[in-house]
């Protein structure tokens, strides 16, 4: 099974030309099938994806959120690096060219529902958030096709109801191997050194961590660093058939434009998807809705000035 799950080697997303000559670099390119492998990540399945020891795959949750996405960025751009960015829906559509910065670099996009809500959701809601937040990333690039079929539970709150909506839809449960605790209240400097004893246990793994977290963007540097000298290689993880959006930059923009990047097309409201398989309508009726202030933590965070989240 997971021979046929996983192919190994450069195929999908070609890695940049990298001007950096000691960068820390991706070792290899994972190409991953979504429905052969529907849920990877020791944390919570007791299985992973077939790692070498010392082979890293960084991801990133809850963003795109400036100036900290950004700061990330350029740590991984530093580094000629690439990671799994799982995207929340409303922050995707409040900073669509942030997002587009995030997939004009390569990295591949996932998503992490519409509203971010941490508790384990009744079916309807699990449904809602989860196509609500495909919907939503994906009108950003104005294509689903721009995203992989990769999805995360915020806070790892998965549930059987919603990975069965998952499975239904052709979408992966990603779980973690390695958590960077970027989440608690601990300095940087702790974060780094746990994040190291976590990886230095599992010898590598699926690696969390959070692009909205300003300790994050700050101690990234420095973890990369030290995962160079440790002499950790990190890994890219793609969808099967390779990069579906590898062109969409340059068709999905005016022809006219020298940077088709630097502004994408506005972000139209969320339509029924077309790359994925179309969701089933609840039996109880319609989406729930969603009421400002209903969603703890999350609104306080994303309504503020501190932007202090967790995972």
């Amino acid at each position: 099974m997971v021979a046929s799950a996983i192919a190994l080697g450069s195929t999908g997303a070609a890695a940049a030309p990298c001007s950096n000559p000691n960068a820390l670099g991706i070792s290899r390119v994972m190409t991953v099938d979504a429905r052969a492998m529907p849920l990877i990540g020791s944390h919570d399945y007791g299985v992973t994806l077939p790692l070498a020891p010392g082979e890293v795959v960084l991801t990133f949750d809850d963003g795109p959120l400036p100036p900290y996405t950004n700061a990330v960025l350029k740590a991984l751009a530093d580094e000629c690096l690439r990671a799994v960015f799982f995207m929340v829906g409303r922050q995707a559509r409040a900073n669509p060219e942030l997002a587009w910065q995030v997939r004009a670099a390569g990295h591949t996009i996932g998503t992490h529902t519409q509203n971010h809500p941490l508790f384990r959701m009744p079916a309807d809601r699990a449904a809602y958030e989860i196509d609500t937040g495909i919907a939503s990333v994906g009108s950003v690039f104005g294509t689903q096709r721009a995203l992989a079929p990769f999805f995360r539970f915020p806070g790892l709150f998965r549930t059987i109801e919603g990975e069965q909506h998952l499975r239904s839809r052709g979408l992966m449960s990603w779980s973690v191997d390695a958590d960077s605790y970027d989440w608690k209240k601990i300095s940087s400097g702790h974060m780094l050194a746990h994040t190291l004893a976590e990886l230095e246990k599992r010898r590598g793994g699926i690696l969390l961590m959070h692009d909205v977290q300003p300790k994050t963007a700050l101690m990234l540097p420095a973890l990369l660093a030290e995962l160079k000298a440790r002499g950790y290689r990190i890994v890219h993880v793609v969808p099967k058939g390779g990069d579906p959006a590898e062109d969409l930059v340059a068709s999905a923009m005016p022809p006219q434009r020298a940077d088709p990047i630097a502004r994408p097309p506005a972000a139209a409201e969320p339509r029924a998807a077309r790359h994925y398989p179309p969701a089933a309508v609840p039996a109880e009726g319609p989406p729930p809705r969603i009421q400002p202030g209903g969603n703890g933590l999350f609104e306080a965070i994303f309504t503020a000035s501190g932007h202090r989240w967790g995972r």
